[in-house]
C-alpha cells in the first residue's frame, strides 16, 4: 500500500472517532436530561425535588410523625383514606368528573385544596369562586383559624371570593385561604404554588401554615392527577367537539372556495414551444419591457434616475470627461458649455424630483434638450438641428 493508504486510514479513523464522541455525548446529555426531568416531574408533586416541586414540605410532615402517602391513581387513593382518619391533598383534577371529586372527598376526613379552580371550589366550597391575586407582599391573617394565626403572615397567590367559609389572608376582593369547618372534618383552600412549593417554603409563615393544614392528622393522601386516571367518556375531545356545529360546515366551505380560486386564476401552463438558443432581444423590447414595470410600479423617480444616468454618461463623452467624473462635475461642465445657468443644470440632471408622470415625461424633454445644447456646442457641424 503506498503513502495515500496509511492517510486515508487514518482520516477514516478520525471520522469514526468524531462519531462515536457524539453518540456518547448525545446519550450522555440525554440521560442527564432524563434524570432531570425525573426529579423535577410536575409542579407541586410531592416527589419531585424541583424549585416547582414539594417534596420538602411532605418531608417535613413525615419528621413530624404524620404518613405522607403519594397516590396517583382515584382507586388507590380512596382505598387508602378508607383506613384511617386522613387528610386529603387535592390539586386540580381536570380529568376527573364531578362525581369523582365528590366521591373522592367524601372518604376523606380532611381536605385541603392546594390548588383550587372555580369548579372544584364550587363543589367543596359552595358560593367561593376566584377573586384575582394578592399584592406580593406578606399578610397578616386577620381570622380565627388556628393554623393561620400560628404561622404568622404569609404572602398569598391567587384569593378566593369567601362564601359561609372563614377567611385568612384578606387582599383586595378576596383571601388567600378559605377554611369551613364541619364536625366530621374540614374543607381548605389556599393557592399552593408561593407557598408550599420547595422555592417558597422557607419564607414567611409558609411551612408553618403548611404544617397546620396538612399534619392535622396521622395521614396524608396526597393525590396526583395524571391524564390516564380519568371517568370521563372523552378525555381528549377533538376540534370538532370543542367548537360550535357550523364551524367545521365553514372550514370545508372556505377549503372548497379556496380550491375553486385556485383552479380559476391559477396560470394554466401550455404545451411545450422549441426554441432555437441564443434569443436575441431587441433592444426596444427590453426598452419598453422595462418601461410597462416602471409604469406599473408607480415609481417616476426610479425612471428618471435612469434617464439621467444615460443623460450624465452621454454628455460626460461629449465633454470628453472621464468615466469616473461625478454628476455634479458633469452638471457644471455641461451648464460652463452651453452658457446655462450652473443650478438649472443641476436640477436637471441631479436635484429636480419629478413627483408624477406628467413631471417625468417634462424632465425627459429638458434632458434631451440639455444634450442637444451640449453637442451643439461642442460639435456644431453635428447637431440635429
Amino acid at each position: 500500500m503506498g503513502p495515500a493508504g496509511p492517510r486515508r486510514g487514518r482520516r477514516i479513523a478520525a471520522w469514526v472517532s468524531i462519531g462515536l464522541a457524539l453518540l456518547v455525548i448525545g446519550g450522555i446529555g440525554g440521560a442527564v436530561s432524563a434524570v432531570n426531568q425525573w426529579a423535577q416531574r410536575d409542579a407541586l408533586d410531592p416527589d419531585s425535588t424541583g424549585p416547582g416541586g414539594t417534596r420538602a414540605l411532605a418531608e417535613i410532615l413525615r419528621d413530624h410523625g404524620v404518613d405522607v402517602r403519594v397516590v396517583r391513581d382515584r382507586a388507590a387513593a380512596s382505598e387508602v383514606l378508607g383506613t384511617a382518619p386522613a387528610t386529603l391533598v387535592l390539586p386540580d383534577a381536570p380529568a376527573l368528573s364531578d362525581e369523582a371529586i365528590a366521591d373522592l372527598a367524601a372518604d376523606a376526613t380532611d381536605i385541603v385544596l392546594i390548588e383550587p379552580r372555580a369548579r372544584t371550589l364550587d363543589l367543596l366550597l359552595p358560593g367561593s369562586a376566584p377573586a384575582g391575586v394578592a399584592p406580593d407582599t406578606a399578610i397578616e391573617p386577620d381570622c380565627d383559624v388556628d393554623a393561620a394565626l400560628r404561622a404568622g403572615a404569609v404572602a398569598p397567590g391567587a384569593v378566593y371570593s369567601t362564601g359561609d367559609a372563614a377567611a385568612c389572608y384578606p387582599a383586595d376582593a378576596g383571601s388567600g385561604l378559605l377554611v369551613r369547618s364541619a364536625e366530621d372534618g374540614r374543607v381548605a383552600a389556599i393557592d399552593a404554588r408561593p407557598l408550599f412549593a420547595n422555592e417558597h417554603l422557607a419564607d414567611n409563615g409558609n411551612a408553618a401554615l403548611a404544617v397546620n393544614l396538612l399534619g392535622r392528622h396521622p395521614l396524608v393522601v396526597w393525590y396526583v392527577p395524571n391524564p390516564g386516571d380519568t371517568d370521563l367518556a372523552n378525555a381528549n375531545p377533538s376540534l370538532g367537539d370543542l367548537t360550535p356545529p357550523w364551524v367545521s360546515a365553514v372550514i370545508v366551505l372556505l377549503l372548497i372556495a379556496g380550491v375553486a380560486a385556485g383552479v380559476w386564476r391559477g396560470r394554466r401552463f401550455g404545451p411545450l414551444v422549441a426554441e432555437t438558443l441564443p434569443v436575441t432581444v431587441r433592444a426596444s423590447e427590453t426598452t419598453e419591457g422595462r418601461a410597462r414595470l416602471y409604469a406599473r410600479a408607480g415609481d417616476p423617480l426610479h425612471a428618471a434616475d435612469r434617464l439621467r444616468i444615460g443623460a450624465l454618461r452621454r454628455i460626460a463623452g461629449l465633454l470628453g470627461l472621464g468615466a469616473n467624473a461625478a454628476a455634479p462635475e458633469i452638471a457644471d461642465a455641461a451648464a460652463g458649455r452651453t452658457g446655462l445657468d450652473r443650478r438649472i443644470a443641476r436640477g436637471i440632471l441631479i436635484d429636480d424630483i419629478p413627483r408624477s408622470d406628467a413631471d417625468l415625461v417634462a424632465l425627459s424633454t429638458r434632458l434631451r434638450d440639455l444634450e442637444d445644447a451640449v453637442r451643439t456646442a461642442v460639435r456644431p457641424e453635428r447637431s440635429p438641428r
